[in-house]
């Protein structure tokens, strides 16, 4: 983005005003999103390693709890990696583009493993129906077996 393309602070009314004063081709806002579509690649075909995906729930907690660090050492830093200024001291910009597609994800986990859980029950309770259902057919036939002696 070039210097005069610039919005103000108090230009910015909406998400969507935000998201397109980002000037999105900067390489460093390309690796956050590839890290994001890796991370929500991760979550989506590690759904059968439920260790694994712990381990990444735990790190992509981390993550957001410490975005106020990397928030204040961004913004310290800002010239090394970035063309623009965008942290600020409220810290929408990392809210926005860091911590909410990491907590995205977080809830992807969460809801995948509902869905697991459920799953479970459901399998466990058809046994346990079957189960039942096996007992009382062998009852049957050795009433039966009784009743012809």
């Amino acid at each position: 983005m070039k210097e005069t393309e610039f919005i103000e602070i108090n230009q910015i009314n909406g998400f969507f005003t935000f998201l397109c004063s980002i000037d999105w081709r900067d390489p460093w806002l390309i690796g956050l999103l590839t890290f994001h579509v890796v991370i929500f690649m991760m979550a989506t075909l590690t759904r059968n390693h439920g260790n694994f995906q712990a381990l990444l729930f735990f790190f992509l907690l981390l993550l957001v709890y410490f975005s106020e660090s990397i928030n204040k050492i961004a913004s310290t830093n800002w010239k090394i990696f970035s063309r623009q200024q965008y942290f600020d001291s409220n810290g929408l910009f990392i809210s926005i583009v860091f911590s909410m597609p990491i907590l995205l994800n977080c809830m992807l986990l969460v809801g995948s493993w509902l869905y697991h859980s459920t799953q479970l029950m459901t399998n466990l309770k058809v046994a346990q129906l079957k189960e039942r259902l096996k007992k009382q057919r062998l009852e049957e036939q050795q009433n039966k077996k009784l009743k012809n002696e």
